[in-house]
């Protein structure tokens, strides 16, 4: 067998009669995806532009919001007694992206060949200060 490297890769010429022991380089340690032995996968639709994508492939994201909108929770305060202290539910909403809208929309990022081989999760961001200042 030969081996040549072209632009990243390794092509191998093998001679007819023997196998090659070479491999196709691949982008990402995962191909993309968490399947990790099942065959197939359940498809889902993506949150953005409708797109079905494999369910292990979607990047995956809580939304949180207020059910009441600042501007009401100032009202409501005023208005009430009991609220001083009441903390109002929250709206959880799972969003699940194809790539490319995670992509376009920034909740992953393009990164350099070196920093794909980094795993360790990104640092979660410090509270703001106001919240700290209030809950004390």
């Amino acid at each position: 067998n030969q081996r040549r490297v072209h632009g990243g890769r390794i092509l191998c010429i093998a001679s007819p009669n023997s196998q090659s022991d070479c491999k196709m380089t691949s982008k990402r340690r995962n191909n993309g995806r968490a399947k990790k032995g099942r065959g197939h996968c359940n498809p889902i639709r993506c949150s953005n532009c409708g797109r079905m994508t494999p369910k292990d492939k979607a990047i995956k994201r809580f939304l949180v919001k207020n059910i009441v909108e600042q501007a009401a929770v100032r009202d409501i305060a005023e208005a009430s007694v009991f609220y001083s202290g009441y903390n109002l539910p929250k709206f959880y909403v799972k969003m699940q992206y194809c790539v490319s809208c995670a992509v376009h929309g920034r909740i992953v990022r393009v990164r350099s060949v070196q920093a794909r081989k980094n795993r360790e999760r990104p640092p979660r961001p410090a509270p703001k200060k106001d919240k700290v200042a209030q809950k004390k």
